[in-house]
């Protein structure tokens, strides 16, 4: 058999799970009680017995979300950025290039980094099978076996039998409640899981073929390509001109080589609370409680708490999620609605679509404790290893004190070093720099004071992680 090579695809932003995705924290590698929805995608796929080079496809902006992640779990991968989002069709293949670059036109196996497949060996049967077929020149789709007339999914229709697993019929959109039971009732329809096997080479012919100005965007975007740390740049200019369309859209709809492999297992995209409900552990009153919660005469809920007590006395199927700086409370059945939420604070120019107020940099985090006419307080973390930017600032001036770690901190021509409880301050213009040659994580508190406190008054000098030169973020 040919080498199998996991493709992860990255790029969604998760909108209808605000307030807990946001545009720059989206939901696939948010933090649910110790692990990721992204960390669980890579160890399904590494845990395949033929799994080869991993290649994880995934925005610029989330890059060192992955790349974090992967070291964590002790996964070696390739991350190949995409310097905008273009769907599923250009990310795939730009994928099947770096791998084809690395072996004889492996099999590539696409998985969104966002969905949750169970038991495991249900999942690793179906592959074993899917390879099979897409050995012989199919692309090879797995259609989950429906466990109601949902809404929410595409289906796949069956055609004639293979040796493992069926032609693809048809595909259909995502119906209303009366087609999707007139379907099932039908029978020989599955649920579109938006995953797939398939030869590398098979996939850039047919996309050559069905999808043309894709494909030549995406190989001249590969062409001009360019390493930056561990990451793989394509050219972005070229990748621009790539249409934003899905695989199926592209290729899967229009191909006469589509098949499908039946996958019975519990399966979903996580693309709503109310899935995530469905998903979760539940108490006697179908209660799905993440977090400091109290639950008093109510029923099935979705509550999540990121850090505050979350009581809920005598309601029934609400979803109600918690941050420091947004709350949501919805129906259940309008959960799918949320992303109207996220339009709304979009048009009104609200941060609390793209940021919570924890900030990750690639160099840790820092989140705002406090901010008022002429000041804001932050707490910064800095992973070990790890250095901010050299920098300046035309509009402020900053007080670090060590919380805990070690602090080297270059200040004009000075080199400080500086521990627990110990400080510093670094006036307006000032060249600086924050590091932690530690091994544990460096705390420090910063007062800023100024008359301008945003976080474009940097100019930036020197940086690590190849974010430019100048003024920026």
């Amino acid at each position: 058999m040919k080498t199998l090579c996991p493709v992860i695809l990255c790029g969604g932003s998760g909108t209808r799970l605000w307030p807990l995705s946001r545009r720059l924290y989206p939901k696939q590698f948010m933090d649910l009680a110790g692990r990721t929805l992204f960390g669980n995608t890579v160890a399904r796929a590494g845990s395949l017995p033929q799994c080869g080079t991993m290649f994880i496809s995934c925005h610029e902006d989330h890059r060192f979300f992955a790349a974090a992640e992967l070291q964590r779990l002790g996964v070696d991968a390739r991350i190949v950025l995409e310097p905008l989002s273009r769907n599923t069709g250009p990310a795939i293949a730009l994928a099947a290039f770096a791998a084809c670059a690395e072996h004889q036109d492996p099999l590539l196996l696409v998985l969104p980094s966002d969905h949750t497949v169970e038991p495991l060996d249900a999942f690793t049967k179906a592959v074993a099978e899917a390879c099979i077929t897409a050995e012989s020149g199919y692309l090879v789709t797995f259609g989950i076996v429906p466990q109601g007339p949902e809404t929410g999914f595409g289906y796949i229709k069956q055609g004639e039998p293979l040796s493992s697993g069926y032609v693809v019929e048809r595909f259909v959109e995502k119906p209303d409640e009366g087609r999707a039971r007139a379907m099932l009732n039908e029978g020989g329809f599955f649920w579109n899981s938006g995953m797939f096997v398939f030869k590398a080479s098979v996939y850039l012919e047919e996309l050559q073929k069905l999808a043309p100005s894709m494909y030549e965007a995406c190989f001249a975007a590969w062409e001009g390509k360019k390493l930056d740390l561990d990451f793989i740049r394509v050219g972005a200019e070229a990748f621009a001109a790539a249409p934003s369309v899905s695989i199926d859209t592209a290729v899967m709809e229009h191909t006469a080589r589509a098949a499908m492999i039946p996958l019975s297992a519990f399966w979903s995209d996580l693309g709503s609370w109310e899935a995530f409900h469905d998903a979760g552990s539940k108490d006697r009153a179908e209660n799905c409680c993440v977090g400091d919660i109290v639950a008093q005469d109510s029923h099935g809920c979705y509550l999540h708490s990121t850090g505050r007590l979350v009581a809920a006395i005598g309601v029934s199927n609400l979803v109600l999620v918690e941050t420091p700086d947004a709350v949501l409370v919805a129906d259940r059945a309008c959960s799918q609605d949320v992303k109207k939420i996220v339009e709304h604070l979009h048009l009104a120019g609200r941060t609390e679509k793209d940021t919570h107020l924890r900030v990750f940099r690639p160099w840790g985090n820092y989140e705002v404790l406090a901010a008022g006419e002429g000041f804001q307080v932050k707490r910064i973390v800095v992973s070990p290893g790890s250095l901010l930017s050299l920098q300046l600032h035309h509009h402020r001036a900053e007080h670090w004190v060590v919380v805990s770690g070690t602090a080297r901190v270059t200040l004009g021509e000075q080199a400080l070093l500086l521990s627990e409880d110990q400080s510093t301050y670094i006036p307006l213009g000032t060249v600086h720099r924050l590091e932690n040659p530690g091994r544990i994580p460096l705390v420090i508190i910063e007062i800023q004071t100024g008359r301008y406190l945003g976080e474009d008054d940097i100019v930036r000098l020197d940086d690590t992680y190849g974010r430019g030169i100048g003024k920026g973020v």
